[in-house]
């Protein structure tokens, strides 16, 4: 496909890899030539200098031939203005990144008419993120399926677990819960197991199942999953603005940290029934007076890396609780994995994963649509939501019979609501939605399972 990028901050950039590593054609537009010069230098990507909201720059790029246009500046309004001129120029499809909270409310008119293809909102979505990693403190992540109806999690298997030392193919009879074990990452190694896999103690192993079926696991595993009642959170930001606008209707007592006066009396007039407090998230005598020993949950969602893994680190020595770190920085991710960081948010590659979700969709050939994306594993799986259409070749066809490709895993079936764990005589129905998890990347169609 034919893909225009406009601006290349964070999240432009961390497209423009990806999609690049896809073997999309990119053209980049920024108004900085040295931004550009530095992705041009490590990707095989076009650039164009200049104001990607003025329609000759864009026909420049063009826009005549282009399949998608994506605005991710820092300015929602400019990024509203490239998609609008991009749609009247190229009739392409146009994503737009849309952050400010005072739009949040009207995004399905914006959407309307602007005739936006997608509107993204990476602070919304790393606080939704959160919102479920507090109702099951023990996963450190959570990727929903079938709106909502179907779950991924992970977490690691503690010492002295009853998963140690059991084959995966033993799980669900011996724990009797229905969950389905699908990728397994022991060290540098991530594998999707065969029912011969012997867990140990210390792997992260991610599941799928239920929401009652996976608080079921928990439970026999001996993993205490109370919802967190109490959240300390360090930094007043757009996402800890969203966080507490979805937590308002659960019983969670929440108590924000933020150094700006100004955003402090901004925070207090949106939100009146949480606590905010005016002071230095890092200043330890602070947080100790506020109770960071007896909280429940803390997260670390300031503006600066470095400042939320010292946070994190410092909390985890204090306290029992969930631990929450947002890092927008990828270049050290194996540093930051084997640091005590609890669960990692990463807004701008949750963004980048609903956009490459939605361009594997578009492109699509025979229908069944990829309807959910996700990276799992630090980037090294996938697990991937089709809906199964009339022209896919493996209709009514047992799974035993399939010739699958290695390390893929059918790993659910949502049949009209009805959530079947695959076994060798199922088969795929026209309309069912199909969980696959791999290390394959880069399925498109559902056809592409198959050798």
């Amino acid at each position: 496909m034919n893909i225009i990028i406009v601006g290349c901050g964070k999240v432009g950039s961390t497209l423009a890899e990806k999609l690049n590593r896809e073997n999309h054609d990119i053209t980049l537009i920024d108004r900085n030539p040295n931004v550009l010069r530095s992705l041009t230098d490590s990707n095989d990507v076009m650039a164009v200098v200049g104001n990607g909201a003025v329609y000759q720059v864009q026909m420049e790029a063009g826009i005549k031939d282009a399949d998608l246009l994506i605005a991710t500046t820092n300015s929602d309004e400019l990024n509203m203005l490239c998609c609008l001129i991009a749609k009247k120029a190229g009739n392409c499809h146009t994503i737009a990144r849309i952050r400010n909270p005072e739009y949040s409310t009207e995004i399905s008119y914006i959407r309307e008419e602007l005739n936006l293809s997608l509107a993204i909102n990476p602070e919304l979505a790393a606080a939704t993120e959160i919102s479920r990693l507090l109702r099951f403190p023990s996963a450190i992540k959570i990727d929903t399926f079938a709106k909502g109806r179907i779950e991924l999690l992970k977490f690691i298997i503690p010492d002295h677990s009853t998963l140690d030392g059991m084959k995966v193919l033993e799980v669900s009879t011996r724990l009797k819960c229905n969950v389905l074990i699908c990728v397994a990452e022991r060290g540098e190694d991530v594998v999707i197991p065969s029912g011969n896999f012997v867990l140990q103690a210390g792997d992260k192993i991610s599941f799928i199942a239920s929401q009652k079926d996976s608080t079921d696991f928990f439970h026999r595993v001996g993993v205490v999953n109370n919802h967190v009642k109490s959240v300390m959170i360090v930094g007043g930001g757009r996402m800890t603005y969203y966080l507490a606008k979805i937590l308002k209707n659960v019983k969670i007592k929440l108590k924000i940290i933020e150094q700006n006066l100004d955003r402090c009396n901004e925070l207090s007039e949106l939100l009146p029934h949480t606590m905010i407090i005016h002071g230095d998230g890092s200043d330890q005598q602070l947080l100790e007076e506020e109770g960071l020993e007896q909280m429940e949950a803390f997260a670390s969602l300031t503006g600066f890396d470095e400042e939320n893994i010292m946070l994190a680190l410092y909390a985890a020595k204090k306290t029992k609780a969930k631990m929450i770190t947002k890092v927008n920085r990828t270049s050290f991710k194996d540093v930051v994995n084997s640091l005590n960081l609890g669960s990692v948010i990463n807004p701008k590659l949750l963004t980048a994963d609903l956009i490459l979700q939605y361009v594997r969709a578009i492109q699509n050939s025979l229908g069944s649509n990829v309807e959910t994306l996700y990276r799992i594993a630090d980037d090294q799986a996938e697990a991937l939501e089709f809906r199964v259409g009339h022209d896919a070749p493996m209709v009514g066809i047992p799974l035993e019979k399939l010739e699958l490709k290695e390390n893929l895993l059918v790993a659910c079936i949502n049949r009209r609501g009805q959530i079947i764990t695959p076994r060798g005589k199922d088969t795929l129905e026209v309309g069912d939605t199909v969980i696959i998890v791999t290390t394959n990347k880069g399925l498109q169609d559902l056809k592409d399972i198959l050798k």
